[in-house]
């Protein structure tokens, strides 16, 4: 599994890297090669699908050969690929359908939700009533069911063979004010309780009363992602109602991941967490 999204940047990255080393601007590379300037800007914006020949040709311009020419040719072609989320991104949503691209490549999944459950971990009766909340569908052709299904995919990844570690931080707010219906929230929280015991998944949950180190909070959900080669980013989404900031930048990374981890210290521990949720569930009625 790759992500696309993140083997786009990481080759504007390394194309940009090799221009500048040349002394080249855009124009004069774009010439080089018979293309138009701005295909050599949005290939270093990381914006587009690579034209693997265009590639071919940038690097034999640029003498890149032997090792470096294959490492980074393999990189446009994963650049290249389409993942399952594409022939239903429309109905699943861009934005869902863009956490299904940075989810697939990822060796490792740390996310921080302080007012739902996240829907990695949601039941399909808790992500049907949240969809029903005025706002919350996403825009344009986007489907009720289309989004499930969406959410199933993405589900079905985090178990899978060599699937992410995933590591939830959920506030307390999130698992004791009802974000659904009763009955329906009773049976995510034992869900999310039960998924807490699968060997990729830990869970914990950081309480109201936690005071956190400098009182450095998080003002919103945060996901971080880290991929298995190292010269990939690791990569920071922000979630807002109608738009999710994604930051590959490592200094702006290191800052989300620095409050992360203040987060984690003085969450609860991951048993502890699970009796926490099982409780939550308990006082919730069943019908």
């Amino acid at each position: 599994m790759i992500s696309p999204y993140v083997r786009r940047y990481r080759l504007a990255q390394e194309l940009r890297r090799l221009r500048e080393a040349a002394g080249l601007n855009h124009l004069e590379l774009a010439r080089s090669i018979g293309v138009d300037r701005s295909k050599i800007s949005r290939l270093e914006n990381g914006r587009v699908s690579p034209d693997i020949n265009d590639v071919m040709k940038l690097l034999e311009m640029l003498g890149v050969g032997g090792e470096e020419w294959t490492s980074l040719l393999t990189i446009a072609q994963d650049s290249a690929t389409r993942g399952w989320w594409e022939s239903g991104a429309r109905v699943m949503g861009e934005r869902q359908a863009l956490y299904a691209d940075l989810e697939a490549g990822a060796v490792g999944i740390r996310e921080y939700q302080p007012s739902s459950v996240p829907g990695l971990l949601q039941t399909a009766e808790y992500a049907r009533a949240r969809l029903l909340v005025p706002g919350v569908m996403p825009a344009g052709e986007a489907t009720v069911e289309g989004v499930l299904e969406g959410r199933a995919g993405r589900q079905r990844m985090l178990r899978r063979p060599g699937a992410p570690s995933y590591d939830l931080l959920i506030d307390e707010a999130a698992v004791r004010r009802p974000s659904a219906p009763p009955p329906v929230m009773r049976e995510q929280l034992a869900h999310l309780a039960a998924r807490a015991a699968e060997e990729n998944v830990t869970v914990r949950v950081l309480p109201i009363e936690a005071v956190v180190r400098d009182y450095q909070t998080l003002p919103g959900a945060l996901s971080l992602y880290t991929y298995p080669d190292p010269g990939d980013p690791v990569v920071a989404a922000i979630e807002s109602i109608t738009t999710d900031v994604i930051v590959t930048d490592s200094v702006q990374v290191a800052r989300y991941a620095e409050r992360y981890d203040l987060l984690a210290e003085v969450a609860l521990a991951p048993a502890d967490s699970v009796e926490f949720i099982s409780r939550a569930a308990t006082k919730l009625p069943d019908r």
